[in-house]
């Protein structure tokens, strides 16, 4: 890919096109640690690279990647497997934000683009679970039908985090195959009171978070570290069997949620 090339723009000078007002600000589309540290950091990376001979779908291919590495990386035994799938979450993490930004700087954002991102963490965040289930497994070291089951309960917390995300997609593609515009934030809130003070309750604990790629990495490697403090896999399990059950729960709640708010109206 040829771009012109021309002096880098400064820091100030990116970020006003490459943070618009409001993305930060984002109810559902910007995460926390986004917020906090990865947007002050990936701007500064991606202000290197409006001259690279790289695509933003180029950088979107590799941040799957890069998710997917992180739940292989989990197969790897002991602490340094969830150390280093941590730390590629956080890469992964990164990339989501330097996609996007590179695109709105170029002015190069496609609907293959949001496509591919979405896709990314459908996969990301199920390979990061999947392979937490196995590392439970230890599935290198033993043997026999009982011993799957924890692959089995990180196979199902990995349903339930796709189930989600479809769950929220497929709210616009529903309205827009009504001819409706996509949703707001503001009708995200249940028309029933008990539903709603219930909804609130879950988004005050934020448990819900935990099957989330960077949470569950932080989590799965707390359970690692008190592993290799303990002997064993203990934690680890009981990590599995918390992350399942979370998934299952608000799989179902999440689904209540929408159908009895605003969003299918």
């Amino acid at each position: 890919m040829k771009t012109a090339k021309g002096p880098l723009p400064t820091l100030a000078e990116f970020r006003a096109v490459a943070h618009p007002e409001g993305l930060l600000d984002r109810r559902s589309g910007e995460h926390w640690a986004g917020r906090i540290y990865m947007r002050r950091i990936s701007s500064r990376v991606t202000r290197h690279l409006v001259y690279a001979p790289v695509t933003p779908n180029q950088l979107t291919w590799l941040m799957m990647l890069t998710g997917i590495l992180g739940g292989a990386a989990l197969l790897i035994p002991g602490i340094w497997g969830a150390v280093l799938g941590a730390l590629l979450i956080q890469v992964y993490l990164g990339l989501d934000c330097v996609d996007g930004e590179l695109a709105r700087w170029r002015k190069q954002t496609s609907t293959t683009g949001v496509y591919l991102d979405r896709v990314g963490h459908y996969l990301s965040e199920a390979a990061l679970l999947t392979g937490f289930g196995l590392r439970a497994t230890d599935v290198f070291q033993q043997v026999g039908s009982r011993a799957w089951l924890w692959a089995f309960l990180g196979t199902l917390a990995a349903l339930g985090a796709i189930l989600i995300k479809a769950e929220t997609d497929l709210v616009d593609v529903a309205r827009i195959r009504r001819g409706l515009t996509a949703v707001d934030d503001a009708a995200s809130v249940p028309r029933a009171a008990g539903v709603a003070k219930a909804r609130k309750l879950a988004s005050t604990l934020n448990f819900h978070r935990l099957i989330g790629g960077v949470e569950a990495s932080l989590f799965i490697l707390a359970a690692g570290i008190a592993d290799a403090v303990h002997g064993g896999l203990f934690f680890s399990r009981l990590a599995v069997v918390v992350l399942a059950a979370i998934a299952l729960l608000q799989t179902v709640l999440h689904l209540l949620s929408i159908v009895l708010s605003s969003r299918l109206r």
